[in-house]
Parts: structure tokens; C-alpha cells; sequence
């Protein structure tokens, strides 16, 4: 709690509302981080100024303990602070005759009687340090292998390396909590947290779903209609499928245990098959499609559509 309380608002640095969310305050927080961030702007002196009034109001604000005494004091100074004076009569307080807003909490002198408006003994309360936010990009095997990356994480108190273990079989868009790595805390309080982000590339040819791994793979007509052994490539080497006659296009086949490992389990290969046909067929291939036309059955395929 100090003097920058009452002559800076942190809701104008971020640019958000007084009754902005949590999820606001932290949104417009990342949004000017990116953009005045040190390592974005080198050759900017005044961007790092701005980073750091920047991190300065997001720790006050994202710690609901801090911003609710931020909010206290500066509407109470908003409307002309005062302080029992001598006999009972009242003292009004300027910004500009103190010092440090942490003498009026709890301390004694003039000051003692507008430290209870807030509760004794809050000065020397340790709070929590406040959470940290970072972000990680790995490739599609750094996120199904697992990885332990160094993140350089920046707070108001400047820069300081955290080694982050990603665990294997991550998801694109998960967070991981590393514990005690953020803003430290206050008169003795616990450090915050770091919660990092994890962006996963994608793969040319798997997909995923959860712990399963997807692809398809393309099937000829004859393939389809007289059944056949297919290879398909996994994430560690290759596996056979086995595909009956008359397999329909779309059709998905389990390869068990051929998916993503994890603490958890082991997820699946899933085969997705789709029956291609000739774009230009050749004289004699259609004359043999020619040959299977006449061949099949006179049954109309489409008789239940009653047109």
C-alpha cells in the first residue's frame, strides 16, 4: 500500500472499467504485454517504462486481496481522506504530506485513527504474492513426447528464468501451473503461482482426439470392394489394417495401443478410410467398370428414397 496507489490508476494503464472482470483485467493485461513488451520493442526505452507500469497495476489488480484495499483507499482519499485530530476534531490528509501510504495502516501518531478504518495490524499482514502468466510452443511430437523447456518470465521485479517440465500427451490450449514461480509475496506472504500457456503445432498427417491418434488414408475401389491388408504409418513405426470386402467409404478401424502414452494410459490409432475412384479413367479400365456395370445387381440402391 503505497503513495503510487493514490496517484496512479492501474484500471487506466490496463484500460479496462473499475468493474472489469478477473478475466478482463487479465486479457487487456496479456494484450499490452505483448505489445511494450522489452524483447518486442529493443530499441524502445519508453516501451519498458510502459511494461512495467503495465505488470505494476495487473499485480496489484489480479490479487483480489490487493485490489480490494487499492479500490478502498483511493475512494476514500476521492472523497477528501480525513483523520481524528486532537480533541476529536478532523484532519483533512493531501497526497502530497505523506509519504507512505503503509503509516496510515495500523500505525500510530495522527495517523492511527485512519488505520482502523481499515483494519489494524494490516501492514504487517503477509499476503500472497500474485500469479504470473507465460506462454510455450512445441511441435506435435514435443507435445505427445513430453519436453522440459526454459521460459525467461517477466514480472514487475524484472525477468527471471523458470525451467517448466511439459508432461507427455499435453493438449494444444492446455495450462500448466508451475507452483511458487510467481510475483513474490509481501511481508513474508507465500510467492504466486505461474500458470503457462501450451500452443501445440500440428502434424501433416496425424490429428487427435484426446489420447487417440487420427488419420485417414485413402482406399482404391477394388480395395474397398474385395477387402484388403493396408500399411499405415504410427507415431513410432508403421501398423497393418486389416480392411473386409465391401468396407463402405468413412469407415474407422481401431488400431489398439498404437495412440498417445501418457501417466494415464495409452490411446489408439484410428483409421479412417476413404474409397477414391479414378479422376480419368484409361480405355481398358473402363471398359472393366463397363463389364462390372453390367455385372451387378439390377437392385436399385436408391429405391427407399421412393423417386
Amino acid at each position: 500500500m503505497r503513495r503510487e496507489w493514490v496517484e496512479r490508476d492501474y484500471y487506466a494503464v490496463l484500460g479496462v472499467d473499475k468493474t472489469a472482470s478477473d478475466k478482463d483485467i487479465q486479457r487487456a493485461y496479456r494484450k499490452l504485454a505483448r505489445e511494450f513488451h522489452p524483447d518486442s520493442n529493443p530499441d524502445d526505452p519508453g516501451a519498458e517504462a510502459r511494461f512495467k507500469e503495465i505488470s505494476e497495476a495487473y499485480s496489484v489488480l489480479s490479487d483480489p486481496k490487493q485490489r480490494r484495499e487499492y479500490d478502498e483507499v483511493r475512494d476514500t482519499f476521492a472523497r477528501g481522506a480525513y483523520v481524528g485530530g486532537p480533541g476529536g476534531g478532523a484532519q483533512y490528509v493531501r497526497v502530497e504530506d505523506i509519504g507512505d501510504l503503509g503509516d496510515l495502516f495500523g500505525g500510530g501518531g495522527m495517523f492511527g485513527g485512519f488505520g482502523d478504518l481499515f483494519g489494524a495490524g494490516r501492514r504487517g499482514r503477509p499476503q500472497r504474492g500474485g500469479d504470473l502468466e507465460s506462454e510455450v510452443h512445441l511441435t506435435f511430437h514435443e507435445a505427445v513426447s513430453g519436453v522440459t523447456r526454459k521460459l525467461s518470465v517477466t514480472g514487475p521485479q524484472g525477468s527471471h528464468d523458470v525451467t517448466v517440465k511439459v508432461p507427455a500427451g499435453i493438449n494444444d490450449g492446455a495450462r500448466i501451473k508451475v507452483r511458487g514461480k510467481g510475483m513474490p509475496g509481501v511481508n513474508g506472504g507465500p510467492p504466486g503461482d505461474l500458470y503457462v500457456k501450451v500452443h501445440a503445432g500440428r502434424h501433416p498427417v496425424f490429428g487427435r482426439s484426446g489420447n487417440d491418434l487420427t488419420i485417414e488414408v485413402p482406399l482404391r475401389f477394388t480395395e474397398a470392394a474385395l477387402g484388403a491388408e493396408i500399411t499405415v504409418p504410427t507415431l513410432d513405426g508403421k501398423v497393418t489394417v486389416r480392411i473386409p470386402p465391401g468396407t463402405a467409404s468413412g469407415t474407422t478401424f481401431r488400431a489398439r495401443g498404437k495412440g498417445i502414452s501418457t501417466a494415464k494410459g495409452t490411446g489408439d490409432l484410428l483409421v479412417t478410410v476413404t474409397v477414391t475412384v479414378p479422376d480419368h479413367p484409361t480405355a481398358e479400365e473402363r471398359a472393366v467398370l463397363e463389364r462390372l456395370r453390367d455385372l451387378e445387381s439390377h437392385d436399385d440402391p436408391r429405391s427407399h428414397l421412393g423417386v
